[in-house]
């Protein structure tokens, strides 16, 4: 009944009224091409719905292509609320896992000079980077080094000797958000995190030795020192257990306080906190704190990447491993846009939606003011991933993309439908190598537990969120479970 109420405004955007129902406070919007469209089949659209009604919301509320049904909010839900009106900021609204995000690596290699190692470098990788549920990696910060990380972020440990200073403005927000606050990360979070820099996690988190396969816009590439037939790798992973228990934390609290500020909300996993008070201040200081914690895991990781490089790869081909970007795609960010004919600072939520400034905006590095700053969109196991760049006609939402092909089937659906075994040696068949401790997480991650990668990023490409620059497809998985 929800989506027979969708208006169609032009082929890729679909609009509910405000009308819908009374306590909307903005239209709904999706982006989506027909066939995504039709296979929306979950509850996020009642979730997307449900967003529109939060208070100071502006604009719309706003699905991407990708959106599948989360925790209160869509996964793949944008929205902004205006400071100045009184706005919220919601943590089911930004996700879980606090800044789990995207970053890729070029190489001087191609693919034909990478064959005789790929195997060995699969092999050194998923030796040397942690993965699995609560596991653990070689660094264990105590409490000052913890606090330290939470407030500095990627700068922290690139002055520990684990990067160089270009991987810090190659970051979005060049890897540190100043209102971070680490008295806001309960010790229980913390805890949940001292050993967990440089670890993979589980679900879809990966890393992945990927070839570049399509150059679609030959100039923007270049800048961003990708070739046709390069090989890169593709990290994707967050903040872990530590992101996890933050929005446990402020979820809990806010939960207990929305009768005092007078809320009202269609769903409890939607519970925010109107901006001027002081719980929502202390969550956008713990958020910002596992964002930061996010980028140091990502870091950490590319450092366990770059070593395991020089240890299979001859130097004769080339070390150098430069990072091209580090995107988040569940973060909270007080961004200043035209609403109404005003400049007005608002909270962008994007939830499973990755940032997509445009050339020329102030915070991307000189690198990138001529091109827009690089938007990472990675596919499901074993299918492709992109690289597009932000464009000035995303600005109707706020700079957002989507950030991955979206699922469409859950976990537990995957694993009845699909063999581990039977799908490593379908993608071997394909090429690819995959790393993994369990069959099983590797069943969860199949593609055909997703939606069409190709379809979702041509959606992103033809809306005028992003435009295409290269396709990526994978060589080697190190598989996150």
């Amino acid at each position: 009944m929800i989506k027979e109420n969708f208006k169609k405004i032009n082929k890729y955007i679909w609009e509910i009224p405000k009308s819908f129902r009374h306590d909307m406070r903005v239209p709904a919007r999706i982006y989506a091409s027909e066939a995504i469209w039709e296979d929306i089949e979950d509850k996020s659209m009642e979730q997307l719905i449900n967003m529109a009604t939060l208070p100071g919301i502006v604009r719309y509320s706003m699905a991407m292509p990708d959106a599948h049904q989360g925790y209160g909010a869509c996964i793949g839900g944008v929205f902004a609320t205006d400071i100045s009106k009184n706005g919220i900021i919601s943590p089911g609204s930004i996700g879980y896992d606090l800044n789990c995000g995207i970053r890729v690596l070029s190489s001087s290699v191609d693919v034909r000079s990478m064959r005789p190692y790929l195997e060995k470098l699969a092999d050194e990788l998923y030796r040397s980077i942690p993965s699995g549920v609560g596991r653990g990696g070689n660094i264990k910060l105590d409490k000052q080094s913890m606090n330290k990380v939470l407030t500095q972020g990627v700068k922290q440990v690139v002055s520990q000797g684990y990067g160089i200073e270009d991987d810090i403005k190659h970051c979005e927000s060049y890897g540190s958000l100043e209102q971070a606050d680490s008295s806001k990360v309960s010790d229980r979070a913390k805890m949940r995190g001292r050993d967990q820099l440089g670890t993979l996690g589980s679900g879809n988190h990966f890393a992945e030795v990927q070839k570049v396969d399509t150059i679609f816009n030959t100039e923007i590439a270049e800048k961003f020192g990708l070739k046709q037939g390069q090989i890169v790798v593709m990290i994707h992973t967050g903040s872990r257990g530590l992101g996890h228990q933050v929005c446990t934390d402020w979820v809990r609290t806010f939960n207990q306080k929305l009768p005092e500020w007078g809320i009202k909300l269609p769903d409890r996993e939607l519970a925010c906190a109107p901006i001027n008070t002081p719980e929502a201040q202390g969550y956008l200081g713990a958020m910002s704190a596992a964002a930061n914690f996010a980028w140091s895991n990502r870091q950490l990781i590319t450092y366990l990447v770059r070593q395991a490089w020089k240890r299979i790869i001859p130097a004769s081909l080339g070390h150098d491993l430069k990072l091209i970007y580090d995107v988040a795609h569940n973060m909270g960010k007080v961004e200043e846009y035209e609403i109404n004919g005003k400049k007005t600072k608002v909270i962008v939520h994007r939830k499973g939606a990755t940032r997509a400034f445009p050339p020329g905006n102030p915070e991307l590095a000189e690198d990138y003011q001529k091109t827009g700053q690089p938007v990472l969109i990675p596919g499901s196991m074993g299918t492709a991933s992109y690289i597009l760049a932000g464009v000035e006609s995303g600005e109707e939402a706020f700079f957002s993309s989507c950030h991955g092909a979206g699922r469409t089937m859950s976990r537990r659906a995957a694993k009845r439908a699909v063999r581990g075994s039977d799908l490593i040696k379908e993608l071997a068949k394909k090429g690819i190598i995959v790393k993994c401790r369990s069959w099983a997480g590797v069943a969860e991650e199949a593609p055909l537990a997703y939606k069409d990668v190709d379809q979702v990023v041509d959606v992103v490409h033809n809306a005028g969120l992003a435009q295409k620059v290269a396709r990526l497809v994978p060589l080697a998985v190190i598989k996150g479970e």
